[in-house]
């Protein structure tokens, strides 16, 4: 009998505390084994497999509705994409592994490597940065690298006042002062400040393109001379990448070094902070100093073990990840580029586009957008004449989760005021972007009508309105082990 009844309906564990094996207990200090057996409840599968269906039915993924968060680009992802990385050839292969073993695995990788090169128009990439915001890290230690290597003693970072937060966070973790550029009328850099902070002593600018408000920079060429003018870099930052791969590629506007987010842009689910991948591509002047190892080609002729892992690489960055980067995230990545082609790439980005420009137009009437040109594979929009009935961009959101939605980004990009950053992605069909634009009216309508009843919502979820600064400040962390137990 492995387990015997226990005190009050709880079984306890038939092996004590002294059953474990001498050379185990000698190895413990600190009083960490037990001195009794641990109080578990006594459940029926089938109560456990009922608590964990009524929690799965509280919860949300693209699976179940559209989530379109602006920046964040969640779109469906091909379950195609998750069954081959899942292939026991993959998922089970040990990182510690013989290299001639590895040999499918690396090839893969090294052919992955290639294809970001070619859509991005980099020379070459490390796959090694585990999400969007290391790979910022990792590319911003690059451009610290390359002008201690020069001499010049590069000391300051320019980022737009629409910046993605981790950029200037990115920037400051690898050694850079930070200084802030503005947006100009049209939602574009302020090419005037931008001349204005520009000196010998600027190592590089951090930009998107498509900008976060979701507008192409026009005059990024003009950018791209003015920086390099003065000797400083650009850098990429990739997470709009979605909304022109296969149209245009960085290199060719004249960025040095970029980060992908390939865990969206290339159709991995990431919201609640994972699974990520940020491969780090950068021009010819700047592969030196690429992490290692990398992937190369056998310099001793061996039919079996063609590709291994180098560390010769004597001005890397060196390591930044354990073993060789999320190589699960970039397996789904991998079948999703050669799935879609380059043709299916391009249609995926004008999709997105047209998408967002549909809903754009769509919201005009009661979300009036911040800046009133065509966008990209995003907008911000504004709360409008909502805002005179004390109507706020949360009340709007949370009145979408009673219609069945994902509410989209709020209040990013801070410069504008009470935004809604909506981004519905090349994957949703016209009728479900048509259903998200009909609710969201119908909310401005029935706001406008009763103010009263918005500051409620919502109403259908479990857990309705809570007061999120008191949240804040009072967070309740844990929670008496009585009340766990009885709870679930």
């Amino acid at each position: 009998m492995i387990f015997e009844k226990g005190v009050a309906g709880r079984r306890t564990s038939q092996y004590p505390a002294a059953d474990v094996p001498e050379e185990s207990v000698e190895r413990l200090t600190g009083g960490v084994l037990r001195s009794s057996p641990a109080e578990l409840p006594e459940m029926a599968e089938i109560q456990v497999i009922r608590h964990y269906q009524e929690l799965g039915r509280r919860n949300l993924s693209v699976d179940d509705a559209m989530y379109p968060l602006g920046s964040c680009t969640m779109k469906y992802n091909p379950k195609v994409n998750e069954a081959v990385a899942a292939m026991g050839g993959f998922a089970g292969l040990h990182p510690y592994v013989e290299f001639f073993r590895a040999q499918g695995t690396m090839a893969l990788l090294r052919d992955l490597e290639d294809l970001l090169c070619e859509i991005t128009g980099m020379r070459a990439f490390s796959l090694h940065p585990m999400a969007g915001a290391h790979g910022e890290w990792v590319g911003m230690s690059i451009i610290r690298e390359f002008h201690e290597a020069s001499g010049s003693g590069r000391s300051r970072v320019l980022v737009p006042d629409s910046c993605h937060g981790t950029n200037p966070a990115s920037a400051s973790m690898a050694g850079f002062a930070v200084e802030s550029v503005k947006t100009d009328d049209r939602g574009e850099v302020d090419i005037d400040d931008l001349k204005a902070k520009l000196g010998d002593d600027v190592a590089a600018i951090m930009l998107t393109n498509p900008n976060t408000l979701g507008l192409f920079e026009s005059r990024i060429l003009e950018i791209a001379d003015l920086v390099h003018g003065c000797g400083g870099l650009l850098y990429y930052d990739g997470a709009n990448f979605n909304a022109i791969f296969g149209k245009c590629r960085p290199a060719d506007m004249g960025f040095d070094v970029m980060h992908l987010n390939i865990h969206k842009t290339f159709a991995t689910p990431h919201g609640g902070g994972g699974p990520g991948s940020g491969p780090v591509g950068v021009t010819s002047r700047l592969e030196p100093f690429l992490p290692v190892p990398r992937i190369v080609k056998n310099p001793r002729v061996d039919p079996q073990t063609p590709l291994v892992w180098s560390m010769d690489f004597d001005k890397s960055v060196g390591r930044v990840a354990g073993f060789f980067g999320n190589v699960g995230v970039l397996i789904k990545a991998y079948v999703y580029i050669r799935m879609l082609g380059a043709a299916g790439l391009r249609q995926a980005s004008e999709d997105a586009v047209l998408a967002a420009n549909y809903l754009k137009e769509r919201l005009r009437p009661h979300f009036p957008p911040a800046y009133d040109r065509s966008c990209m594979h995003e907008f911000v929009a504004t709360p409008g004449a909502l805002t005179e009935k004390s109507v706020r961009t949360l009340d709007v959101a949370k009145a979408l989760i009673d219609r069945g939605f994902h509410p989209p980004t709020v209040y990013f990009p801070l410069i504008v005021a009470e935004a809604l950053m909506i981004e519905p992605t090349e994957t949703e069909t016209l009728e479900t972007l048509d259903r998200f634009a009909d609710a969201m009216c119908e909310i401005a309508e029935k706001a406008t009508a009763d103010p009263e009843w918005i500051h409620g919502a919502p109403y259908s979820t479990p857990v309705s309105r809570v007061d999120e600064t008191k949240a804040a400040r009072e967070a309740v962390l844990t929670a008496p082990i009585e009340e766990s137990a009885s709870a679930g």
